[in-house]
């Protein structure tokens, strides 16, 4: 098979001279890490499909990689506060994005025939981008995701106050019917309100993390989180979307003292008599 012969000619030191040549052509660490991962993978679909054995790419490392940007998200209060102060569209837009975790390309893309009111579901199966509708990124991305009553309520006040709501039609839409852009609403709507709230400058991405930190501090597991958000792995899903909040890392901090330091409350009558003579 030409493909066999072919993967198999992908040794491990091909790829570290391949990455380290691009690294020398001018590309940032983190582009060159992005190569990796994206090579990486497709290495590892060979050994599943028992074309090689090892995936040669598997544990190179590039260096000089650039620090990471701070992914940015709200609490619950911070969130809040946003909603308040955001007008429509904006406003029902970060409410479904914050509550359902859904991408921006995605909400954007949805039609009222993907909308289940009666059941509570979202179907996920058209996304847009620069003005053109695509499918989901990935074969997770294309999802079914329950929505809350919340949602389900808001959904129905929007349909109510739409002019039109054939299946076809978009939930979220300007006046010619075309998808919103959501540059223009981050640039002339978001972000100046969260200036005003001197809330961080936060992206349309950031409700996605919001969402999935909220899910880590109600205790819902990764499985669930990596279901709803549409990720391939759960890497993506713990190391990418979900994020350490203070308050809940104080409340595991006591946890552990607790355990540690509970023969300190006992009485000293208590460790007396459990003395052994």
């Amino acid at each position: 098979c030409v493909s066999k012969s072919l993967t198999r000619s992908i040794t491990r030191v091909k790829v570290q001279l391949f990455l380290a040549e691009k690294r020398n052509s001018g590309l940032s660490g983190s582009s060159v890490h992005g190569m990796r991962t994206a090579l990486s993978k497709v290495l590892q679909s060979a050994v599943d499909w028992n074309f090689i054995e090892i995936n040669p790419a598997r544990g190179i490392r590039i260096g000089d990689r650039g620090p990471r940007t701070e992914r940015l998200y709200l609490n619950s209060s911070e969130v809040l506060r946003l909603l308040t102060a955001l007008p429509e569209p904006c406003y029902m837009i970060v409410l479904v994005a914050v509550l359902t975790g859904m991408r921006i390309g995605e909400i954007l893309a949805l039609r009222w025939k993907y909308l289940d009111l009666l059941r509570g579901s979202i179907q996920i199966r058209e996304t847009v981008s620069e003005g053109q509708f695509g499918s989901p990124k990935t074969r997770s991305s294309r999802r079914d995701i329950p929505m809350s009553e919340r949602v389900r309520k808001a959904f129905e006040v929007q349909r109510d106050q739409s002019r039109q709501t054939g299946p076809e039609d978009l939930v979220f839409a300007t006046r010619k019917q075309t998808p919103l852009n959501p540059k223009n609403l981050l640039r002339r709507v978001l972000r100046p309100t969260c200036d005003a709230l001197k809330l961080p400058a936060i992206t349309w991405h950031s409700f996605r993390h919001t969402h999935a930190t909220i899910l880590g501090e109600v205790g819902e597991s990764l499985r669930t989180a990596q279901a709803l958000l549409g990720h391939s792995d759960l890497e993506t899903t713990l190391n990418v979307y979900t994020h350490a909040i203070p308050e809940s890392q104080r409340r595991a901090v006591d946890k552990v003292a607790e355990v540690l330091f509970a023969d300190v409350r006992k009485t000293p009558a208590t460790l007396e008599s459990q003395t052994v003579n």
